[in-house]
């Protein structure tokens, strides 16, 4: 791995740093202004989904700055998700997507959930009656057809346990190139990132930070006492700190902040130095599982009664 890429196994290579525009308080113009804020200061992963809103705003602010002669399309890596309202067909998910986006390729497409919804669910928090029984042998038999129509460049999951990484892996003709989860110091995702490094599938990890600011998030990670003394050594943030760490296990980090000040913090990750006592000391932080997917079950009347429900098992 360079130091701000990784070749994945599908051949392709991805920045190790991306933006995330998951953020529903933001309208179209901030989206954009911030995408093209990061391109400025050397973002060039984007990472969005269909659920997120924000499809349309990334795509006209990287569209506008391809346009301008600023960058070449091939500069520019973009994800985003196939939400579960979609599993039924996610050829025209993607399309849709692209569409939205202005664009005639993604460069990775992830299923969002291993959670199928009805057709016509649209809400980030589903109600119990909008849940289907998936099928992930045919939602992945659609996810390589998007593949070979040429809509993405690679194929990937997110939010996928070990066992459903195997359970994917008995008839995948492809196998995902990504699993995008939960990562973070106090979520260190050992035995999944043991199970997905078995079979060369590359982790990238969002709210790398905890998601302070966020209703499901929290400052445990920015604000330990440990995280902040390391951070004083190096002349560093506890932001960049965490970054760090989450890019020494071989990950690759999804940021989500549109404050200049941060998002400069937080490419700066890249060039930050932590030693192996640094490392050490933050591998023995206990750990605390802030899950952004406990929304799918204690926030609704969900057929899942724990996280574990929906994922089989400890992700």
């Amino acid at each position: 791995m360079k130091s701000n890429q990784v070749r994945l196994n599908c051949g392709i290579t991805m920045p190790v740093i991306g933006l995330g525009t998951y953020s529903f308080q933001n309208d179209r113009k901030t989206t954009q202004q911030a995408v093209h804020m990061a391109l400025k200061m050397g973002y060039r992963h984007f990472d969005t989904a269909k659920i997120y809103g924000s499809e349309l705003a990334l795509g006209s602010a990287l569209t506008e700055a391809i346009l301008d002669g600023k960058f070449k399309r091939e500069d520019i890596f973009v994800t985003s998700k196939l939400w579960g309202s979609d599993h039924h067909d996610p050829v025209s998910g993607l399309k849709q997507t692209l569409k939205n986006m202005g664009m005639e390729h993604l460069d990775m497409y992830l299923v969002h959930w291993p959670v199928k919804l009805k057709p016509w669910a649209c809400n980030p928090i589903p109600n119990e009656d909008e849940f289907e029984d998936l099928d992930l042998e045919t939602t992945w038999a659609g996810m390589e057809k998007c593949l070979d129509l040429g809509l993405c460049r690679c194929i990937g999951v997110s939010n996928f346990s070990s066992r459903k990484i195997e359970q994917l892996l008995d008839f995948a003709s492809v196998p995902p190139a990504v699993n995008q989860v939960e990562m973070h110091p106090m979520w260190r995702q050992t035995k999944l990132r043991g199970a997905c490094g078995d079979h060369n599938i590359h982790v990238s990890a969002y709210s790398p930070l905890g998601g302070p600011g966020n209703s499901w998030g929290s400052t445990l990670v920015v604000d330990s006492p440990i995280i902040k003394s390391i951070a004083l050594q190096r002349k560093a943030t506890p932001a960049q700190v965490a970054l760090r760490w989450g890019l020494s296990k071989g990950s690759s980090v999804i940021v989500k902040s549109f404050n200049p000040e941060r998002m400069k913090e937080n490419i700066g990750a890249v060039d930050l130095k932590l030693d192996d006592c640094d490392l050490m000391e933050i591998d023995k932080l206990e750990e605390r599982k802030i899950m952004r997917g406990e929304s799918l079950v204690n926030e609704t009347t969900s057929p899942y009664k724990t996280l574990e429900d929906l994922w089989d098992d400890e992700i």
